[in-house]
């Protein structure tokens, strides 16, 4: 066991068990059928008693516990209260899980993002379990007079053996939720877990499978209205005039207005990244009349900054790779005179165009303002910042602001931005009515935030025994350079220098699943194999050479990684897929990379098929500590190699004069069913380290690992993504 202190967050415990101190709250039924079963009558609760700001408990011993965190796909909803009822010990089939809304005071990081919801929330919410069952129990031994130590727990019900008695929790709920929170519980050895570490099912399943409205698009509100926006169709463009009176007389037709999201005195949070603050707006009855009257606005659009061609990029780049930065990002030994004496230089430069989020559901948000408050609903990954923004714009504190979060029919850092809720804001102030703003596809995909163009040039220095004496990444990118200078191979190689180059531009970038990891581990782990066949090395054994190094006598002190970890994925995978087995017609490739805290090792098998690759396996090794729910992460896993493979191979967002040349998937290629693996086969390093990042890790490796395999298929390496050539992108 390990005993935590709960002083921290003392307060928040104390504030809610005090103001519920004995009282009840009404509970509902979850089984909403006409004809609910005896079985289920006996067990709804006639009362529920708050706990903490986590739980309640209800008379029957049916406990409800509140999900935080925005769920986008990454099964939080599910995971995150199974550690509350670890901790709790409580059987899974007698907890209910509620989606929470925005709530600073009980709840701490309401984010879904950089793989942390698990990591960040996992001390707190085993002690918010752990807090619960032991003022369970002292409720339970102020009934019986014996001392607490001697009672035990065991799925929802407590026990004294000395005595033979037993109660349930729901019995004590009532006495519990008046008992002072302790200032230290323990916390369960993880080899006693029941719930973690066993696989659940997603708690929203049935909902899903069965189309009940969960999402943002499907929220339906009395009195509610639709609104779309139209933005300039170029980035460096603005609004000149509108005529919009053709529109305004459509049937269903509310208003057509302008609105500001940057009013003067705004205060811009980091999450209101948007290239478009003026917007014009329709407001009608329905969707369908909305987009018709959208369609009929006569617009005239102005340029007002520089109209950007990404092909322009290229050639911006390719001019700051020549240059050497006034200070290094990172450097270890003398690198430069290293170069100049090496037997052999291996360069190689990479790149990647923009890209899309193109989640399966658009952006969207309700929003209802009046004079003393604003409601706001839909699927957000930051609204704790959503809310600071909308409080700036309305001038409004934040207490007078509700965010409730609806599931996400995708993110991938999209939704990190709300740019979409505080337009939903502003329209719902100006019309005065609620609104449900709804972006089409279109509006999605052309309005930003995109994932980066980048471009890296790597060098490395070998001496006559082909040993790698020096290592050197120059990285430029658009508003952003996407090397990480204290990742590896730094701490491996005596002589290592970093530098970093940023374009500024007018598109709007962002966070894109796994942010700058998606294309430089491509680019790293690429760059390793064709450096290792140049020494004439097995592409595994060379990588762990380097590992090697890094453990024994490692360079420098700033090494952003834990190399026997990441030495211990690679080895993972290597006994797993049986490298080295020459089965023909079979191309290998391998990489492996570190990211959110997890180390992910990938071996990819690909073969041609009517003279195209076709990945037939991978295998994943992934250390990211204590696994919550694993047949969940096995579907992270899956995910992200998936998606990774297709984005590397197909996907791409083109500009010409400032103007996106995609906007929807008949343009922009996503990967097809039949274009999938045929067999993912993963396997987690099972070392007790506290859970790490899970939702991103799997993707930045794998396109490396395919590209790889393709040039033992074809003899031909890769250097630019997308890899597919244009004639199949399009076919």
């Amino acid at each position: 066991m390990t005993l935590i202190k709960t002083k921290y967050n003392r307060r928040s415990f104390l504030k809610v068990s005090s103001a519920a101190g004995g009282g009840m709250v009404l509970g509902f039924s979850w089984f909403a059928s006409c004809n609910p079963t005896p079985e289920q009558i006996k067990a709804m609760p006639k009362e529920w008693f708050d706990i903490n700001g986590f739980l309640k408990i209800g008379d029957t011993g049916i406990v409800t516990i509140m999900s935080p965190n925005p769920e986008i796909g990454q099964n939080v909803k599910t995971s995150m209260p199974m550690i509350v009822a670890e901790e709790l010990d409580v059987d899974w089939k007698d907890v209910i899980v509620e989606q929470a809304g925005l709530n600073t005071v009980h709840f701490k990081r309401q984010l879904a993002g950089g793989s942390q919801s698990i990591r960040q929330g996992w001390q707190s919410l085993r002690m918010t379990g752990a807090t619960a069952r032991r003022m369970l129990m002292e409720a339970a031994a102020k009934k019986w007079e014996v001392p607490v130590e001697e009672l035990t727990t065991n799925n929802g019900t407590i026990s004294h053996e000395k005595t033979k008695q037993t109660v349930g929790y729901g019995e004590v709920a009532s006495a519990a939720a008046s008992i002072e929170v302790p200032e230290e519980v323990d916390l369960k050895d993880p080899k006693d877990f029941k719930i973690i570490g066993s696989s659940r099912k997603n708690v929203d399943a049935k909902k899903l499978v069965t189309g009940q409205p969960l999402f943002g698009l499907d929220l339906k509100k009395d009195g509610m209205l639709i609104a779309m926006i139209e933005h300039p169709p170029a980035f460096g463009m603005k609004l000149k005039s509108m005529d919009a009176d053709a529109a305004k007389a459509m049937p269903g037709i509310k208003d057509v207005l302008t609105i500001n999201t940057r009013p003067e005195g705004f205060e811009a949070q980091w999450s209101d990244t948007s290239a478009f603050n003026e917007l014009v707006t329709i407001v009608g009855n329905s969707t369908w009349e909305v987009l018709k009257a959208k369609r009929a606005l006569n617009i005239e659009w102005e340029v007002d900054t520089k109209l950007e061609n990404s092909s322009d990029h290229e050639a911006e780049f390719l001019s700051l790779l020549d240059k050497p930065t006034d200070e290094p990002a990172r450097q270890d030994g003398t690198p430069v005179d290293v170069f100049k004496n090496a037997a052999k230089i291996v360069e190689r430069t990479f790149s990647a165009p923009f890209l899309a989020h193109n989640t399966m559901e658009p952006m969207n948000f309700y929003a209802h303002v009046t004079a003393d408050k604003a409601e706001l609903e839909g699927p957000i990954q930051t609204p704790e910042y959503l809310r600071k923004s909308v409080a700036s714009l309305l001038g409004m504190t934040e207490d007078q602001i509700s965010i409730m979060m609806t599931r996400m029919g995708g993110g991938f850092g999209r939704r990190l931005y709300g740019n979409f809720g505080v337009e939903a804001a502003a329209i719902s102030k100006a019309v005065n009515a609620p609104v449900k703003l709804v972006y089409t596809r279109e509006d999605d995909m052309t309005q930003g935030t995109y994932r980066p163009d980048y471009k890296v040039t790597y060098r490395a220095a070998l001496d006559a025994d082909g040993n790698m004496t020096a290592f050197h990444i120059r990285g430029a990118g658009t508003n952003g350079s996407p090397v990480f200078a204290n990742r590896f191979p730094a701490g491996a190689v005596d002589n290592y220098l970093i530098e970093n180059h940023t374009k500024e531009s007018n598109i709007s970038t962002g966070a894109w699943r796994a942010p700058r990891s998606n294309f430089i581990a491509c680019a790293e782990q690429s760059f390793l194999d064709e450096v290792a066949e140049e020494a004439v090395k097995d592409p595994i054994e060379f990588r762990l050479s380097l590992f090697e190094r890094a453990i024994s006598n490692p360079v420098g002190e700033k090494n952003d990684y834990d190399a026997e970890r990441y030495a211990g994925v690679l080895k993972l995978v290597k006994e797993k897929s049986n490298w080295g087995a020459d089965t023909p017609g079979v191309f290998r490739g391998v990489s492996a990379y570190f990211c959110h805290n997890s180390y992910v090792a990938q071996v990819v098998d690909i073969v041609m098929k009517d003279n195209r690759p076709k990945v037939q396996k991978v295998w994943c090794a992934v250390d990211c500590g204590i696994v919550i729910n694993p047949d969940a992460a096995k579907n992270q896993i899956e995910g992200g190699i998936v998606d990774g493979i297709g984005h590397a191979m197909y996907s791409q967002l083109t500009f010409k004069e400032g103007k996106p040349e995609q906007n929807n998937f008949h343009q922009y290629r996503l990967i097809r069913h039949s274009e999938a693996p045929d067999e993912i086969e993963t396997f987690f390093v099972d070392n007790g380290i506290d859970p790490t990042g899970l939702g991103e890790p799997s993707l930045p490796p794998i396109a490396a690992a395919v590209a790889n395999a393709m040039y033992k298929a074809t003899g031909e390496r890769l250097y630019r993504q997308p890899f597919a050539g244009e004639r199949e992108i399009l076919g």
